[in-house]
């Protein structure tokens, strides 16, 4: 186990290396390569040995890794989480021509806080697909690395009632600010651009992309004592960083697997989100494989020996705000991992469930909380749900606890990424000695 300090220099750089969910997988692959992970593709046979590292990715935004124990497969100890973000992203003819500024049509992606995202220094990233003189189709990940952009406030001299209750047109106020040009700029000039500065040449044309606008102010580690973490996007690649940790300190003997979804922010329905077949495809052909049994019966019990902790962060109590918090379940910053629970299904945890995963904490001597939403409010959910519901798997809703959910910029405690990391460490022992 690395100390809490090199797990909070690793988490920043994961944060800056992914803007979006494509970078996000990208950045997941490229560690779990280095530890031993073979890539697999969902078009192609897999052969599959006993003792193996294997990951597959499904639309380059969602991936699934997966170790085999030596010894026969009878189920996982199972991560879930969501390499998505709330965030604005390019329409599919974005630029727009106001007085001498060029300006970006945007959408607003997911549950988004939006007035923090005025007078933000704003970065553009995410996936083109073009054509090559050779004819040949590829996406490609982009990056300005810089800020190109912002959505500049209105002054409160020409607004005075800005502090009192405002709201925001998505349609008519939140376009950021590019360029001051005349017309003539089209978007593939401009993307053609951003690929000629990561050195992508012969490229015949743009023919799609996916383009989200993100901050470019760093993560950091901040407080009096560097006790908490500001980053964009901590909801929720805080999990996929810690799930991946973990991973890589799996014990090669233990039959471990991680999936990390996208879509979650707008329901979860697509081919690489929860509600689509990602994870039951993977679950099949490992089945038909490495299971001694295959076949449907083999399938209900590999599925039934398996667990799932769903990760996704939770609301800590804010010191602003102690009211809007049940006052039995105010999960506190860099007190551990948060259990999840809500009577209407909304998460996936129950009494079962719970037991084994606080049994994992206490074996790695970390703290644990509890979060319910006030009766009075509605409740948000996870992936757990979907999963239990898709599988019949039992799942647990954990998460680390946060301020500002669905900000542009987060705040986290900086001693809990390590906790989470020893308890998911602790779970692999957990599930496979129960």
């Amino acid at each position: 186990m690395v100390s809490a300090s090199r797990v909070q220099d690793h988490l920043c750089r994961f944060l800056d290396a992914s803007p979006t969910a494509w970078h996000a997988t990208s950045t997941m692959t490229d560690q779990l390569s280095q530890a031993g992970y073979q890539a697999l593709d969902e078009r192609s046979a897999w052969t599959l040995s006993p003792g193996g590292r294997y990951m597959v990715t499904r639309n380059d935004t969602a991936l699934i890794a997966f170790q085999l124990p030596e010894k026969p497969l009878e189920g996982f100890s199972m991560m879930g989480a969501h390499t998505d973000s709330p965030c604005l992203r390019l329409k599919a003819n974005p630029l727009i021509q106001s007085d001498d500024w060029l300006q970006l049509g945007v959408e607003v992606y997911g549950g988004a806080l939006l007035a923090p995202w005025f007078d933000r220094d704003l970065g553009l990233a995410g996936r083109v697909h073009v054509r090559r003189s050779d004819q040949t189709i590829e996406g490609i990940l982009i990056n300005t690395r810089k800020p190109i952009a912002v959505i500049p406030s209105l002054a409160i001299h020409m607004d005075r009632e800005a502090n009192k209750n405002r709201t925001f047109n998505a349609q008519t106020q939140m376009s950021p600010v590019l360029w001051q040009v005349g017309e003539g700029r089209t978007l593939d000039d401009l993307i053609r651009e951003l690929l000629r500065v990561q050195g992508e040449g012969d490229i015949e044309c743009v023919l799609g992309h996916e383009l989200c606008l993100y901050d470019t102010q760093p993560a950091a580690c901040i407080g009096w004592d560097g006790e908490l973490v500001a980053s964009a996007r901590l909801d929720n690649l805080l999990s996929c960083f810690c799930a991946t940790q973990a991973l890589c300190e799996a014990s090669p003997d233990q039959a471990v697997l991680l999936v990390a979804n996208d879509h979650e922010e707008v329901g979860s329905g697509s081919a690489s989100g929860a509600e689509g077949s990602f994870l039951r495809d993977v679950l099949s052909r490992i089945n038909e494989s490495a299971v001694g049994e295959g076949g449907s019966e083999g399938w209900v019990r590999m599925i039934q020996r398996s667990f799932m902790v769903s990760c996704d962060n939770a609301h800590a109590l804010h010191p602003n705000y102690p009211e809007k918090h049940d006052g039995n379940h105010g999960p506190k910053i860099n007190g551990g991992p948060v259990i999840k629970v809500n009577a209407n299904q909304r998460y996936a945890t129950n009494s079962q469930t719970q037991a084994l995963f606080r049994t994992a904490c206490a074996m790695a001597e970390v703290p644990v909380q509890e979060f319910v939403t006030r009766a009075d409010m509605g409740c948000g959910s996870t992936i757990g749900p979907i999963t239990a519901t898709a599988l019949g798997i039992p799942v647990i809703d954990v998460g680390l606890p946060q301020w500002a959910m669905h900000s542009i910029r987060e705040t986290a405690g900086a001693h809990d990424p390590e906790y989470l990391i020893r308890a998911l460490v602790a779970f692999f022992a957990a599930v496979n000695d129960r």
